[in-house]
């Protein structure tokens, strides 16, 4: 009887997980975009949980809390949506995406939509930046000012934290996917 190997039953529960929820979001060809939304969301986690272990020492954050970082992230995710949602409808029919229902609200519909499509970068960024920069604050502060016992559930705030804002990123990253890829039938 072969040892079950931990590290491959983790992979292949974080798999199973995200090929779930990105079959319920995205819906039809959802594997092509499972790649890309895993090593997002494993990115995003990481560089989080980072914060655990050096947020503790002065003068260094997490990662996400600088926001280049999570700039960098949003853009790659916009770069992405936008690319997949032209090869999949064409450029004709993914520019009728941002032109609206009717034909007479174009130039109204067209230009809140290019808005709307460049907050979501400026979202997503924001989102995760102040979220994680809050936390490292928070867990900075409660070590500096309490004895050792207090803080540590700020270190499980912090975990708990990172996670949800890595889960967030990801399920927004295939909420975007799946309106760009959407063909009405």
């Amino acid at each position: 009887v072969e040892k079950p190997n931990p590290a491959q039953q983790l992979a292949e529960m974080i798999h199973e997980g995200v090929s779930d929820l990105a079959e319920q979001v995205i819906g039809h060809d959802y594997e092509r975009f499972q790649a890309f939304v895993t090593c997002i969301g494993l990115f995003v986690l990481l560089n989080n949980l980072i914060g655990l272990v050096v947020g503790l020492i002065p003068g260094v954050e997490t990662p996400t809390a600088q926001p280049f970082v999570p700039l960098g992230i949003a853009v790659l995710t916009f770069l992405y949506y936008n690319y997949h949602g032209l090869r999949v409808q064409g450029p004709i029919g993914y520019l009728k995406h941002f032109a609206g229902p009717l034909w007479w609200l174009t130039p109204l519909m067209f230009p809140i939509e290019i808005v709307s499509h460049l907050a979501r970068m400026m979202s997503l960024t924001i989102r995760l930046y102040a979220n994680m920069f809050a936390s490292d604050l928070m867990t900075l502060v409660a070590f500096s000012l309490i004895p050792l016992a207090i803080p540590s559930g700020f270190l499980a705030l912090h975990a708990m934290v990172s996670v949800i804002q890595a889960f967030v990123f990801m399920l927004l990253s295939m909420i975007y996917l799946s309106m760009a890829v959407a063909q009405e039938h």
